[in-house]
């Protein structure tokens, strides 16, 4: 271990959990080096700035918490020490004000990454007091040395051995390997004893049962399905029931709608095989109402152009009704109207976990300390996505990255005695 005064601690992957860890350890004096497989530092979250950063959301504690489904209980003790007013508060030392969209998720004024990540690395390098962080760009952790203690990093020039008197691990999850986050880390932990849960894709798309015909994907695939509405029940009886948009693609769906259901739509397909969700083409109307609109007698017109002119179903959402109905369905007015509030569509595979916007899995809570330390590893603390815990979009992600970034790095200076 170091032998120098000043206390020296490694953070192995520079996402927000990682970067929020150093802060915390660099505040307290303590000598930071961050390594980063990528060039630079923050690769992923400026990915996910590049459409307006959603920074967190503004929604009651309680409810916040409830995002978090079987993690809420270890989610939320983190969220107490930063949660989503102090994720807002926290921007604003950065100079980066924020504001609350009318989906309730927060944003920063100029919706952008770039800024906040700008100026959040410069006070990290430059603080007001105490040693900078110093960053160690293209060092690929590689685990272990035949020691134990020391890591391995694969770098440019070659094999670089380290050591400090701590380490936090933030290395991400499984998705997006093109930035960094591969999930190579997992035999390397469990090697050393650590539990580790598989890592599954989250926040993905869909492949529905048998693919989409020719026509429909040459035609429909990237088109969104608006104001819908998809209820679903789990083979374990958990109901699942929400409106909002989501996109054909050349195999399924995708979307905000399919991704706030997907733990429980990919859990299901891992139990059964499959999951059929019911998708509510018209979800302002109801069920009587569409049927008395089918049923009006409608001339010499074609079906088509009945359910544009008295329901407004066109485009993608009549496409998709030719797609799974047989032609005797569509034209049965009654099994016709039943279909366009809950059309039944199977899905039968999540997409690859490197295509997924984040993963569930990593390692257990339950092999870690309340300050986030790892007992099979004493010293060795993990934060962030590694983790195992999921959560849907709106700001539920990065909020818990910080959170958990923040504990591992106050965990640090307990464990130091600072």
């Amino acid at each position: 271990m170091n032998s120098d005064a000043l206390k020296k601690v490694m953070v192995v992957g520079g996402g927000p959990a990682g970067l929020m860890a150093a802060e915390v350890l660099s505040t307290a004096g303590v000598a930071v080096h961050v390594y980063d497989a990528m060039p630079s530092v923050g690769r992923k979250f400026l990915l996910a700035g590049k459409g307006g950063l959603n920074l967190t959301h503004s929604e009651p504690s309680g409810i916040f918490a409830s995002r978090y489904g079987a993690r809420r209980a270890q989610i939320e003790s983190l969220l107490q020490g930063f949660d989503a007013t102090h994720v807002r508060e926290w921007a604003k030392t950065l100079g980066v004000d924020t504001f609350v969209g009318s989906s309730g998720r927060v944003f920063p004024v100029d919706l952008k990454a770039a800024p906040l990540l700008r100026a959040w690395l410069h006070r990290l390098r430059h603080p007001v007091a105490g040693p900078g962080v110093q960053f160690h760009m293209r060092h690929r952790w590689t685990g272990w040395a035949d020691d134990g203690q020391t890591l391995r990093f694969e770098t440019p020039q070659g094999q670089v051995l380290v050591q400090a008197d701590a380490v936090v691990l933030a290395l991400g999850g499984g998705s997006w390997a093109r930035l960094g986050s591969s999930g190579a880390w997992v035999p390397w932990l469990r090697a050393r004893g650590v539990a580790v849960a598989p890592l599954l894709p989250a926040n993905c798309g869909f492949d529905v049962q048998g693919g989409w015909s020719e026509h429909f994907a040459s035609r429909f695939a990237g088109q969104p399905f608006k104001s819908v509405a998809i209820q679903f029940t789990t083979s374990q009886g958990m109901n699942f029931q929400r409106r909002g948009e989501f996109v054909a693609t050349a195999t399924g769906v995708e979307g905000s709608l399919v991704y706030a259901a997907s733990s429980l739509l990919r859990d299901d397909i891992i139990r059964q095989g499959y999951a059929t969700l019911h998708l509510d083409l018209l979800p302002d109307r109801s069920a009587d109402r569409v049927l008395a609109e089918v049923c009006h007698p409608r001339g010499a017109r074609s079906l088509s152009s009945h359910l544009k002119s008295r329901l407004g179903i066109e485009g993608i959402k009549a496409a998709l009704l030719h797609e799974l109905l047989g032609k005797e369905q569509m034209n049965n007015s009654a099994q016709l109207a039943a279909a366009i509030k809950a059309l039944p569509i199977r899905l039968v595979a999540a997409r690859p976990i490197d295509e997924a916007i984040s993963t569930a899995g990593g390692v257990l809570f339950e092999v870690m300390d309340k300050n986030l330390m790892l007992e099979q590893l004493p010293g060795v603390f993990c934060a962030g996505e590694m983790l195992d815990w999921e959560a849907p979009t709106g700001g539920y992600l990065l909020t818990a990255c910080f959170a958990s970034g923040k504990a591992a790095g106050q965990g640090v200076l307990k464990f130091l005695g600072a």
